[in-house]
């Protein structure tokens, strides 16, 4: 199997993937109209409701799609799909190119669904708005695609749906995608700690400009560059079980 033909084949399974689908793109539709449509005249941390609920929807689903095809390792080691894989000459790079690609186009579209959900309640920016936004919300999920990558290589097939649905509910909620709950103190600090934290301030960062603070990219470059060791652990513990 040649590299392009795998990341061919990847891309292809993760869009047939009707739960990840429901997940990532779905849920978080359904849950931006039933709280923003009641709200769409109000603002909160200075910018509008909708504003602020479309990008945490938008953040909420993008860690689904970053977790998703990674995890989703677990489901291919039980069924002997990697233990072929390990015997081609499919090269590891590829091998986890594939994984985060597929991370990125499943998160895409759950982006631009709820941009387009935002405009129908009033939200308005720029081209160059949305650019902005989209790139801050993309890196942030640099460490979480890694994670759903750790999570694949370490998890049994039975634990991966709650395994993923832990780790993006605590992402997501402490991250502020359903609102901030914390406005000082020590937990107010340590919230932004978290990669998801500096997503969800992306909607801010658009409207306002000035870009990701020095903190954000310190964050996200720190997680990533933590995570990816244990990703390249795992996966040599893991091949030597086979």
């Amino acid at each position: 199997m040649t590299g392009v033909t795998h990341v061919r084949f990847e891309l292809v399974r993760t869009v047939r993937n009707r739960r990840l689908l429901a997940f990532s793109l779905a849920l978080p539709l359904v849950l931006f109209y039933a709280v923003a449509s009641a709200q769409r005249h109000a603002h909160t941390d200075g910018i509008s409701f909708p504003l602020f609920f479309m990008v945490g929807m938008a953040a909420y689903g993008a860690l689904f799609a970053a977790v998703g095809p990674g995890a989703r390792i677990a489901v291919d080691r039980a069924r002997g799909w990697t233990r072929q894989l390990r015997i081609t000459p499919l090269p590891v790079r590829t091998y986890f190119v594939a994984r985060v690609l597929t991370a990125y186009v499943v998160a895409l579209p759950t982006l631009i669904v709820l941009y387009l959900a935002g405009a129908s309640l009033g939200v308005h920016l720029s081209a160059g708005q949305y650019l902005e936004m989209t790139g801050w919300l993309l890196l942030g999920l640099a460490p979480i695609v890694v994670i759903g990558i750790i999570l694949g290589h370490l998890l049994a097939s039975d634990a991966l749906a709650p395994a993923v649905g832990g780790v993006v509910v605590f992402f997501a909620l402490f991250g502020g995608a359903w609102g901030r709950f914390f406005n000082g103190g020590v937990m107010s600090t340590l919230v932004k700690l978290l990669p998801s934290y500096w997503m969800v301030e992306a909607g801010h960062d658009a409207v306002h400009g000035g870009g990701w603070p020095a903190e954000a990219w310190i964050v996200v470059a720190a997680w990533t560059v933590v995570l990816i060791p244990v990703a390249a652990l795992v996966y040599r513990r893991d091949t030597r079980r086979v």
